[in-house]
């Protein structure tokens, strides 16, 4: 009984890790339970695949399709015929995907096509901005899933909403976080590079494309994190092709440009950081837990949780209110953030039990799959 548990991008594997494991701890109750880990090479880091993998605790993908970069359709399509070319050599049961990005649709729809159950974790986060790739994932990849596995009672409430059945929607908490409990010891036990002090710095990720590839907004942040800088010193992890797009941008003398780091390493200079900036979703959540300020450098959120309970600011891309905000967060003590319920490390096994009795009522069933022309 082969399930796929399907990672396209650098965060994905976070939210897979908890669940990869607690369904490989719970094989003695199903001996025939065979968890492949898919890895469909949508991003992928040569340099800094092994050091992730080793940090996680994660064993190497079981299959890589390889796809590689490319425009949204071609690196959907690539995904696709990949997938299902792996889906009828090695027929699963069930295949699993997490998140937003083009992998985690492109293969819950091939997955779909060949009469196979699609399992969503993280299902039923919404922006209400269908400019963004990540929206148009997220809406499609639940209106197909069998299973709609939630963080939180806002993205349960936006599938009923949606017409979702409510016997597919699983409130089960958050994988991300179970990751980032069960490794931050480690991740706080080596001594802060850089030799910076808890509190004594900004912690600085960009990645959208709205942000980094058009040069006017690109130099719009960087007004605000240069102004930043002059308050308190700036760290900021840039990815090669980023850092080449900001050569002509001048940067201020405490601004710090640095290499991508590994997730241990880059999880301790969050939980010590005085302050986040960021226009991730996931890191919305990590500082929540952690209870450091975020300022997610976005006009939206998917993750409104983070707002109403824990430690994040959407400020947006202007430069002044960006600024604004962040002289608030300096001058005001740190804020106390309550953790959104089943935020508790053990989402994965959740996922697992679930899974595990869905499995159990099927073991004898044998699918037949039909490549459609």
């Amino acid at each position: 009984m082969r399930v796929f548990l399907v990672a396209g991008a650098r965060p994905n594997f976070m939210k897979v890790a908890p669940l990869l494991e607690a369904l490989h701890a719970r094989r003695d109750r199903l001996p025939e339970l065979q968890p492949l880990l898919v890895h469909t090479g949508q991003h992928y880091d040569e340099q800094m695949s092994d050091d992730f993998f080793r940090d996680l605790g994660m064993p190497m993908p079981d299959i890589y399709l390889g796809a590689g970069s490319g425009s949204h359709a071609e690196q959907t399509a690539r995904v696709m015929v990949t997938f299902e070319k792996a889906c009828v050599e090695h027929k699963p049961v069930l295949v699993v995907v997490v998140g937003d990005v083009n992998s985690t649709l492109a293969c819950a729809i091939s997955a779909k096509k060949l009469g196979v159950p699609v399992a969503h974790v993280e299902a039923g986060l919404r922006s209400r901005d269908m400019s963004m790739p990540e929206e148009i994932n997220r809406l499609c990849t639940d209106i197909i899933g069998d299973f709609l596995f939630t963080t939180d009672e806002l993205a349960s409430a936006n599938l009923i909403a949606e017409g979702c059945a409510p016997e597919r929607i699983y409130f089960v908490g958050n994988t991300m976080i179970d990751s980032l409990t069960k490794h931050l010891s480690r991740a706080l036990a080596a001594p802060p590079p850089y030799g910076l002090g808890a509190g004594s710095y900004a912690l600085v990720t960009l990645h959208r494309p709205s942000n980094v590839d058009e040069p006017a907004a690109l130099q719009g942040l960087f007004d605000a994190i240069n102004a930043i800088a002059g308050y308190i010193p700036v760290l900021f992890p840039a990815h090669p092709r980023t850092a080449q797009r900001m050569a002509a941008i001048q940067l201020h003398e405490c601004v710090r440009v640095i290499e991508p780091l590994g997730y241990l390493t880059f999880l301790g200079l969050m939980a010590r950081a005085r302050m986040v900036l960021t226009d991730s979703g996931g890191i919305q959540e990590e500082t929540t837990v952690l209870h450091v300020p975020c300022l997610t450098l976005r006009r939206n959120t998917e993750r409104p949780i983070t707002c109403e309970q824990g430690t994040n600011f959407v400020v947006g891309t202007d430069p002044t209110a960006i600024l604004q905000a962040a002289r608030h967060v300096l001058d005001s003590p740190p804020p106390k953030s309550r953790i959104p319920e089943k935020w508790d490390g053990h989402a994965g096994e959740r996922i697992a039990d679930i899974l595990l009795a869905w499995l159990s009522r099927h073991r004898i069933a044998e699918k037949t799959y039909t490549v459609l022309p």
